[in-house]
């Protein structure tokens, strides 16, 4: 009896250290309402250059503050596993579209889509700001990186379809991790009036991104065994698979246009992923790479050539 009882501590002590080497890379990455302000400590050269206050803090602020100045309407849906969701609509005098904007990873839409928010109201856009899960005032524990992100996306299109008294088109458009959840959304059923995709440096897995990150910002090449022990708390906690945030299958039965975007410096979200990302689509597609852009900064860098692709897509798909 004592040796079994040995046996099965032993076991378990086993499992708990295997199982331990997983969770600081799940806290990190999946796990975003803790109690450390995970800014603070972690502070990388890589996630200072990818972000617009890098080269365009000025236009970024400025653009940041405009959506914060705009007196929008609050909007709220309960997501499919019971979360109270959030999200700001900002109608436009004699709307001619309906855009659903969906920041990335630990973002928020006012930040995200701080340069460009603007010229889009100012084109006849009404704008739906959402605050995808666990975020702003979205509530949530755990970023799924597309996995439950692409059905909130699906159930705030079909809220937008709700708003929609003149049926305007509407545009599902995604930045980072929020274009990534846009593209996996095409893969359900959606209203009638989403007439396009817009996607902005999104990735193709959580699987591939995260590999990335680890290679190029820890220099770790070989991380099967990592990832397998953060899919488990993935599965155990966070109620999803890491499979399960993948463009691959949507990107195969969606049949709406797409517009991609990629700045080719990105070394946060590889261009790579949107080359893959085109080249799976079927629909109507456009790829759009900026030479000189890192990551989300293509509108800030060839601002004049952003906004006429931009202007371009929606008169091709408005009718």
């Amino acid at each position: 009896m004592k040796h079994k009882l040995l046996k099965i501590a032993a076991v378990s002590a086993a499992t708990g250290i295997f199982l331990s080497l997983g969770w600081p890379f799940f806290e990190l990455t999946v796990h975003c309402r803790t109690k450390r302000d995970v800014k603070k400590w972690f502070r990388l050269s890589q996630m200072k250059v990818n972000h617009p206050r890098y080269k365009f803090e000025k236009e970024y602020e400025a653009g940041k503050a405009w959506c914060q100045g705009q007196a929008m309407q609050d909007c709220h849906i309960r997501s499919a596993d019971g979360l109270l969701l959030h999200a700001s609509f900002f109608p436009a005098k004699d709307a001619e579209r309906i855009v659903v904007l969906c920041h990335g990873y630990k973002g928020s839409s006012f930040g995200d889509f701080a340069n460009i928010a603007r010229f889009l109201h100012e084109h006849k856009c009404s704008l739906l700001f959402i605050d995808q899960r666990c975020c702003g005032e979205s509530e949530g524990e755990f970023i799924t990186f597309g996995a439950k992100e692409q059905y909130d996306i699906q159930e705030w299109a079909w809220y937008a379809a709700g708003k929609n008294k003149d049926r305007l088109p509407i545009y599902l458009y995604g930045e980072s991790m929020g274009a990534a959840a846009v593209l996996m959304a095409a893969g359900h059923r959606l209203p009638e009036e989403v007439r396009g995709l817009i996607a902005d440096c999104g990735f193709r897995s959580m699987k591939g991104q995260l590999q990335d990150l680890a290679a190029r910002w820890f220099h770790l090449h070989w991380i099967g065994l990592l990832l397998f022990r953060v899919d488990l708390f993935c599965r155990l906690l966070g109620g999803f698979r890491m499979k399960d945030a993948d463009t691959a299958k949507a990107l195969k039965t969606n049949k709406r246009p797409v517009l991609f975007f990629h700045g080719e410096k990105d070394t946060y979200v590889y261009m790579k992923n949107s080359v893959h990302n085109h080249s799976l689509c079927r629909a109507p597609k456009e790829l759009v790479i900026i030479p000189e852009a890192r990551h989300l900064c293509s509108a800030y860098e060839q601002p004049a050539l952003y906004r006429k692709k931009l202007l371009h897509f929606f008169a091709a798909y408005d009718k």
